[in-house]
């Protein structure tokens, strides 16, 4: 059972994530269908995230979660590509928003923090679309929020619950 997550913890959770994205891009091209079939959504959300993994490599272990979020947002944001980039860096952008000048983060804080970027995305996009990464982050970051809302305090629970719904989504 995980109660907080530290910054040393959301680091290694976006290098993890990068690494995933790397190893899945092809699939993740694949699932690109609109609003055209580029096949470009893996590509584009793995030089994104690229951007954040050299720049989260770089931090102390001791770095906080809000210090941490904000190194990827900022990198995210300089180094994104096309459009599922972009709205991966503004997913983070609304997550470091909410953690900014936070040492830690519990269940609830990361929750709201995941909801957080939801809305900072769907704000950023002038038409947003269901059916796109936009509504599999949506619906994940509500599990989170409702997990929480139900009296889970364990972190790897809440996200494992959000994954979940994020898979089923999508």
């Amino acid at each position: 059972m995980k109660q907080i997550i530290y910054g040393a913890d959301l680091r290694r959770m976006i290098i993890s994530a990068a690494a995933n994205i790397e190893i899945h891009k092809q699939q993740l091209n694949d699932l690109n269908v609109f609003p055209v079939p580029d096949g470009d959504t893996g590509t584009n959300m793995g030089m994104t995230i690229a951007a954040a993994r050299r720049e989260l490599e770089n931090l102390p272990d001791d770095c906080t979660v809000g210090t941490a979020a904000h190194t990827a947002a900022s990198a995210m944001l300089r180094g994104a590509r096309g459009n599922s980039g972009v709205i991966l860096s503004l997913l983070f952008r609304g997550l470091s928003k909410a953690l900014k000048g936070h040492e830690t983060a519990d269940a609830a804080t990361f929750a709201a923090a995941m909801q957080e970027g939801v809305s900072a995305a769907y704000k950023a996009v002038m038409k947003p679309a269901e059916g796109t990464v936009l509504t599999v982050s949506r619906l994940a970051a509500k599990r989170a929020v409702d997990v929480v809302a139900e009296g889970e305090t364990d972190v790897e629970r809440v996200l494992e619950e959000s994954i979940r719904e994020g898979y089923e989504a999508l």
